[in-house]
């Protein structure tokens, strides 16, 4: 029997979901498996509606040899799993004549935890909740979830917390689960045999394909601490959000609840002294927060320093201590010692790190209502740590809807570590772009509206004709629209103006849980949904629901965002164009995944409204449409009045 080809296995699985093979998934699929065979890097923009997962779960699962895909989210990670991966697999099967094996490996976090479960939570002055275990029924949501929990565990096979429903709060989860800083280890731990973590990783080493998530993707390749199967290819899914993702993992934060946590866990473990000196380093640093500014601090003020210094310096000593009197008889004093040294080394490495003052580190204050203030560092750029850990030793292949920013994927290139395209060199990786299009017809499926004749907006202050205009769309549209607003002050503006004046529900974000306003949302063809960030680029909701789509303003970052004005500084010095380099990439990047809202479908019709005039009148705003999907292109405001009263009045006449 002969081997059979790519087309042939992309039919085979294509079917097998009740799909039709598109041309961009068949280009996106060869070329997949192109970069596979021939161990070279890949960037593949794939429009909404291609089927990338299918492009490249196909020539992965033909491969033969491990691949690990890594997606943004635990979500995306479980749709993989329980939906693409099982009926693609299913398909391949005749063609193979084998079987892929398949595995979702998540961080040990998300895994409950045995021993933590069995022998308790080390108690601490506000918060000695696990021995809620063993009282009569307790009343408290918390203890309700910790008994529930305690069931569950004799139940689940995976000890997963997606597979618990309903679900818990993070606190609640916090008693049942460790850190990988935490966990005593597989062998010092009395249920080490049984662990769902340890159980999880075995899985994933007999596996072909490894499904994971970003965030373990960074800590596998920055942190030096090998957590994912040996790999010669890896495919990054939702490609555009890995730079956010792995700065997140790359950055360090210190607070005053923090330290004085570490200190309260190893206060008990240690000799007084040693203690003491920690809590008095913990008290200065506390003093010092408490009249901290939000802000980015180019040098680390004196006083500062010093206080990191003395809470570097108690908190090794501390370290050394909780080593030196560990009492090998006792398990439960082991996870106690463990929890209180990971605690300590957090804040040593932190501290430790912001002393050494690296020219690469950013380090601010930030305050938060309700969690007072806190002092982080993050780098500079991840650029350089992702083309030596990512692209040195395996073949990757990252794709995305929205890759190609301005036009080409330079930019997006430039912040994964990337030479630009056919640059040739010693220790450049060599990469390709591609992009596959989509089956979507953006020119007679939606228009791109610029609102031109609107005042520019301000830092400060309400915006009059914004709201008018943005009444005037959502009434011609009836109803019908997602609203994607720069900030959650902004939209919780838009929401209380608009519920005075139009007879539509508006749902805002942060009213109920995300999940809950989505499906309301598509419910109902009425109903308009505002809210912020995470709106931009998590809803997917076909059909006369969202036929208009609102973005307030361009999301540019913040001016007084410490981390993007750092990147875009050390640009401006290097003598490149800071302004389009940090700042006009971010806001084209989410204005094409917020654009992305629209159509979802081939049957879709729509509007994508921008109410600020700079995308029409400013020099850059060629850049930032080039990002966006082709839609047909006005600033008449009475042609898209028109556009969206026939298109609500078609699909009211359908029946929609």
């Amino acid at each position: 029997m002969t081997k059979p080809s790519l087309p042939e296995l992309l039919h085979a699985a294509v079917t097998a979901v009740g799909g039709t093979e598109r041309p961009g998934q068949v280009t996106m699929s060869e070329a997949v498996a192109g970069a596979i065979d021939d161990h070279s890097h890949l960037l593949v923009q794939a429009g909404t509606g291609t089927g990338k997962s299918l492009g490249y779960l196909v020539p992965a699962l033909a491969h033969g040899e491990r691949v690990v895909v890594a997606t943004a989210t635990l979500a995306l990670q479980r749709q993989l799993v329980e939906r693409d991966l099982p009926r693609t697999v299913d398909a391949l099967h005749p063609l193979l004549r084998r079987r892929p094996e398949f595995a979702m490996l998540k961080g040990r976090s998300n895994y409950l935890c045995l021993h933590r479960l069995r022998e308790g939570v080390p108690q601490e002055e506000e918060d000695g909740l696990f021995d809620q275990f063993e009282a009569a029924a307790p009343t408290s949501k918390l203890g309700q979830d910790l008994l529930r929990m305690r069931d569950w565990a004799d139940e689940t096979e995976t000890g997963d917390r997606d597979d618990l429903t309903p679900g818990v709060s993070d606190r609640a989860w916090g008693q049942i689960s460790v850190s990988s800083r935490e966990c005593l280890g597989a062998t010092k731990c009395a249920y080490g045999a049984e662990c769902f973590a340890e159980a999880a990783r075995e899985r994933a080493k007999l596996a072909d394909v490894v499904v994971t998530n970003h965030a373990l993707l960074a800590i596998d390749a920055i942190e030096g601490a090998p957590v994912l199967p040996q790999h010669e290819v890896l495919i990054v899914d939702e490609a555009h959000e890995l730079v956010s993702r792995v700065t997140g993992v790359a950055t360090g934060e210190l607070t005053p609840g923090q330290v004085n946590r570490a200190v309260r866990r190893a206060a008990k473990l240690v000799d007084e002294k040693v203690a003491d000196s920690l809590q008095t380093a913990a008290e200065s640093f506390e003093r010092l927060m408490e009249l901290a500014l939000p802000g980015r601090l180019e040098e680390v003020p004196e006083d500062l320093g010093y206080a990191l210094m003395a809470l570097r310096d108690a908190a090794r000593n501390v370290i050394s201590a909780l080593g030196n009197t560990r009492d090998k008889s006792v398990q439960d004093e082991d996870a106690v010692r463990k929890q209180a040294r990971a605690a300590v080394e957090t804040i040593h490495g932190v501290a430790e790190r912001i002393c050494n003052g690296s020219e690469w580190d950013v380090v601010w204050y930030e305050r938060h209502d309700r969690f007072g203030a806190s002092l982080r560092v993050a780098p500079l750029s991840v650029s350089g740590l992702l083309r030596e850990k990512l692209f040195t030793e395996r073949s990757v292949v990252l794709t995305s809807a929205t890759l190609k920013l301005g036009g080409d994927f330079n930019g997006v290139g430039a912040s994964l570590g990337l030479a630009p395209e056919g640059t040739e060199g010693e220790d450049v990786p060599v990469w390709k772009g591609l992009d596959v299009g989509s089956p979507f017809d953006y020119p007679k499926q939606g228009i791109l509206y610029v609102a031109r004749h609107l005042s520019t907006p301000g830092r400060e202050g309400s915006r009059g004709d914004m709201m008018e205009e943005l009444a005037e769309l959502v009434e011609a549209a009836g109803g019908r629209t997602l609203g994607l607003f720069s900030s959650m002050r902004a939209a919780q503006a838009a929401a209380e103006e608009l519920r005075g004046k139009l007879d539509k529900p508006i749902l805002l974000q942060g009213e109920e849980t995300l999940g809950e306003l989505i499906k309301n949302f598509a419910a109902d063809p009425e109903t308009c949904l505002f809210g912020t960030l995470s709106l931009w680029q998590g809803v997917d909701v076909p059909g006369p629901s969202c036929q208009l789509v609102i973005m307030d303003r361009i999301p540019f970052p913040r001016p007084d965002d410490p981390l993007m004005s750092a990147r875009q500084k050390a640009v401006e010095e290097g003598g490149g164009n800071g302004f389009m380099a940090v700042a006009a990439t971010h806001a084209a990047l989410l204005m094409a995944q917020g654009s992305g809202r629209l159509v979802r479908a081939t049957g879709d019709r729509g509007v994508v409204a921008v109410l600020d005039p700079r995308l029409a009148n400013a020099r850059y705003g060629s850049y930032l449409r080039a990002s966006l999907p082709d839609f047909w292109y006005t600033t008449d405001r009475n042609q898209v009045r028109r556009s969206l009263s026939a298109i609500d009045a078609k699909a009211k006449a359908e029946g929609l």
